[in-house]
C-alpha cells in the first residue's frame, strides 16, 4: 500500500488516570472510524507531566493502562502507538511507550533514552532524571505500509533509524512554552530532511492551569521538510495521509 492514514491524538490530560485512559481509547476509536491505520497518543497521556507525579501514577507493563490500549488496538484493527506512561519496574521508574498491533499483541516497549533536563533562568527548570531512569534500546516495528521508528522527544537516534530502513519517525513529546516555540517545528523539519523520512509528533493539548504547560501543535512533516499538517493547542485528532511514493521521489 503506497498511502496510509496516520492519526495523532492531542488530548487534555487530567489528574484522573482512568478518565485519561478512557478519553484516549474513545479518540482512538474515532480515528479508526476516519480510516486511520496507525494512531499515536502523546507523551505521558495517562498522567500529569511532572517529576512529582511520576511515582504516583507509575504502573507495571502490562498494567491497567496498557491493557486498555491493547484492547483498543484489537477492537479497531490498528497499530496503536501508546504515547508514553510512567512505568515502574524493579524499583525504577521509566518514561515508556508501548505499541500494539491490530491483533492486540505487544510489538514494542520503548523506554525514553535521553531524559529531559533543562534549566532556562527565569523561564523553566525541569529534571526528569530526578525520578526517571533512562532506557537503553532502539525501537522499531514493521507494518504492511512501512517501517516505523519510535522516540520520545528528539535525539541523535534518527540517523541510526534511517540507516535501518525506517520511513516514519514518530515522536510522542511534551515540549513546553519555552522550548516549544523555539525548537518544536525546527527539530521536526531538520530530522525529516536529515533522514529523508516522515516525522510525526504527538503532543498533549495545552492546559494553561497545569503545573507543566505543554506546547501542543502536534505535527506531521514530509521528507522534503514541508509541514503537511499541524494542530493548534486544543484537544483534537490530527490526520495525515503518508505517501510512500513521495518518500521514494525525495530519496
Amino acid at each position: 500500500m503506497a498511502t496510509f492514514r496516520l492519526a495523532l491524538i492531542q488530548l487534555y490530560v487530567s489528574s484522573i488516570k482512568s478518565d485519561n485512559v478512557s478519553q484516549a481509547c474513545s479518540l482512538v476509536r474515532e480515528a479508526a472510524k476516519q480510516g486511520a491505520k496507525v494512531v499515536s497518543l502523546p507523551e505521558c497521556f495517562n498522567s500529569p507531566y511532572g517529576t512529582n507525579y511520576f511515582p504516583e501514577y507509575a504502573e507495571k507493563i502490562p498494567g491497567e493502562s496498557t491493557q486498555k490500549l491493547a484492547e483498543a488496538a484489537k477492537e479497531n484493527s490498528i497499530y496503536l502507538i501508546g504515547g508514553s506512561i510512567p512505568e515502574e519496574d524493579a524499583g525504577k521508574l521509566f518514561n515508556t511507550c508501548v505499541v500494539f498491533g491490530p491483533d492486540g499483541s505487544l510489538l514494542v516497549k520503548h523506554r525514553k533514552i535521553h531524559l529531559f533536563d533543562i534549566d532556562v533562568p527565569w523561564k523553566i527548570t525541569f529534571q526528569e532524571s530526578k525520578t526517571l531512569s533512562p532506557g537503553d534500546g532502539l525501537s522499531t516495528f514493521d507494518t504492511p505500509y512501512c517501517r516505523v521508528v519510535l522516540g520520545i522527544c528528539f535525539a541523535e537516534l534518527a540517523q541510526i533509524y534511517a540507516q535501518r530502513g525506517c520511513q516514519l519517525l514518530v515522536y510522542p513529546g511534551a515540549f513546553n512554552l519555552t522550548t516549544g516555540p523555539a525548537h518544536w517545528e525546527l527539530l521536526q523539519r531538520a530530522r525529516a530532511v536529515d533522514n529523508q523520512g516522515y516525522v510525526a509528533t504527538a503532543s498533549p493539548a495545552r492546559d494553561d492551569k497545569a503545573s507543566y504547560v505543554a506546547w501542543g501543535h502536534s505535527t506531521v512533516v514530509d521528507p522534503w521538510g514541508q509541514v503537511l499538517t499541524k494542530a493548534g493547542t486544543e484537544k483534537m485528532i490530527l490526520y495525515s495521509d503518508i505517501d510512500l511514493k513521495r518518500l521514494a521521489e525525495v530519496r
